[in-house]
């Protein structure tokens, strides 16, 4: 489930906010319950038939999600399910305990004993939903210990238990869920790193949350939002009357006699990104080998050192729409990186070309700037902000604003930030992209994209990113589908670049 709600991303408090206002409304809380429980009773259903696990154990908590729990208890007994309910809490929210009392009348076993929950064959955690801020300790942490270790296939409500709804960090102990029912909107914890072990497979549940309020709460273009296929518009839309020269002139500078690949493999991301004219600026001895690789794109021969790396770039810079300049010139790019940096030409600065601008320090320049470090690069540019903090976005977006360079943090959710406060999180990604020369293809895939639609604010610099960076992960799953987890390679992702722009076509109504 999910549709045009698929975008949002709320904190805690934003929720609450949205909620209240449907409250507010006139919505009753106990008729929300019970179209959120029968959505979750749905899905459960369809993920485990009484045929795969008649044997059902729920945790239930003292406020509405383990109410929402509760009712799913009853909805699973109702159809044939043998359900028992695990409820340590006295203390609990009338509506909740009315239907804990409810589905005791009905037989269900509740009660504060966890072993008749362990003996099921699978789980629906509702201890506690968004909102949690102590940490669970004591009893109930001992019982977050058994259930996990019991190794149960397990549902969570809205978000797995002890996980922080802003940050997606542990609080003391959490549920190690198979499966996320993310509620109504996304929860902004849920989509960072951290979370991920904890989180396993997360679906939204959208019961219909209507837009004027949460627009009302998050404004009509939120500062935050899930970057899907219904907001990533590709392929750029094209005159019938255009030429190559209206498609983008990308100048990508790259590689060195040790790191061959990366000039190539960012070609390959470029090629595929449909940009209408490639150069490519490598040390004089890879262009005849480059040449074969990519005979579309002007390669252009630049002096070299000894070592075989770039000396200098003797080009026209003003020539290009763009530039992409880093992959595998070696941590002596300095001299090189300075050069494009002086341009007022749009620049996507990866690998090296992010080393030597940590050597060279931060300096303004005319142009725009795309910088896409991993981990271990955004350390070395960034020393001062990691040090405050361990939020990925948050990190990405103090990056942005102190330099005004839009900021695209790598990771198994991307995170791209721009210095006008608005952000966008890649919702999914793989495990298959974690090799060598992945960043090179979309260091060459965002620089086509950006030399083809010449963005013209901050704000669409950071929506090419945040689609570029998609476009890159919706490959690699791709890859993974076609050649498994242990198969995806430079050609193998390039190849499903071209897959997921046919899809996109396909759902743009393009082809």
């Amino acid at each position: 489930m999910g549709g045009m709600r698929d975008r949002y991303v709320v904190t805690a408090a934003q929720m609450q906010a949205i909620e209240s206002r449907v409250f507010a409304a006139g919505m009753p809380v106990a008729a929300l319950m019970e179209k959120v429980a029968g959505l979750i009773t749905q899905r459960v259903m369809a993920w485990r038939s009484i045929a795969q696990g008649p044997r059902v154990g729920i945790l239930a908590g003292p406020g509405h999600n383990g109410g929402d729990a509760l009712v799913v208890a009853r909805e699973l007994h109702l159809r044939g399910y043998q359900v028992a309910v695990y409820l340590p809490f006295e203390q609990r929210k009338e509506l909740t305990d009315r239907h804990a009392q409810y589905a005791a009348s009905l037989g269900i076993e509740v009660s504060p004993d966890l072993a008749p929950v362990l003996a099921a064959d699978w789980l629906v955690d509702g201890l506690f939903g968004f909102g949690l801020e102590r940490p669970i300790e004591g009893s109930l942490a001992e019982a977050i210990d058994r259930v996990n270790n019991s190794d149960k296939p397990i549902v969570s409500i809205d978000l797995p238990s002890g996980l922080h709804t802003d940050s997606g960090a542990v609080l003391g102990k959490a549920i190690r869920s198979t499966l996320t029912l993310c509620l109504g909107l996304w929860k902004r914890g849920l989509l960072l790193d951290r979370a991920l072990d904890w989180v396993g497979q997360a679906e939204l549940i959208d019961f219909d949350l209507p837009l004027a309020d949460i627009q009302a709460i998050l404004g009509p273009d939120p500062q935050l939002n899930r970057i899907t296929a219904h907001l990533a518009q590709l392929p750029l839309n094209r005159s019938p009357a255009t030429h190559k020269y209206e498609q983008g002139h990308l100048l990508v500078v790259a590689g060195s006699a040790v790191y061959m690949g990366a000039a190539f493999l960012a070609a390959l991301g470029a090629r595929s990104s449909g940009v209408g004219m490639l150069t490519v600026a490598v040390p004089a001895s890879l262009k005849p080998w480059l040449v074969a690789q990519i005979p579309e794109a002007l390669v252009v021969a630049c002096p070299e050192t000894d070592m075989g790396k770039i000396a200098r770039v003797d080009l026209d810079l003003a020539r290009y729409d763009a530039i992409a300049c880093g992959c595998g010139l070696t941590r002596e790019a300095t001299p090189i990186v300075q050069a494009v940096w002086e341009s007022d030409r749009p620049l996507v600065l990866d690998a090296d070309g992010l080393n030597a601008l940590a050597q060279l320090g931060w300096r303004d320049r005319q142009g725009p700037v795309v910088l896409t470090p991993h981990w271990g690069e955004f350390q070395r540019l960034f020393p001062n902000l990691v040090a405050q903090t361990s939020d990925r976005l948050e990190l990405a977006q103090r990056a942005a604003q102190q330099t005004g360079a839009i900021v695209l943090l790598k990771g198994a959710r991307t995170v791209v930030a721009e210095p006008g406060g608005q952000s966008w999180i890649v919702p999914e990604s793989t495990p298959g992209l974690a090799r060598g020369g992945s960043g090179d293809v979309l260091a060459g895939l965002l620089g086509g994209l950006v030399a083809q639609a010449r963005p013209t604010t901050l704000t669409d610099w950071g929506y090419w990113a945040a689609t570029a960076a998609w476009w890159h992960a919706q490959a690699g799953i791709q890859a993974v589908q076609d050649r498994s987890i242990l198969g995806v390679n430079g050609a193998s992702l390039a190849d499903g670049l071209l897959t997921v722009a046919r899809q996109q076509a396909i759902l743009n109504h393009t082809i």
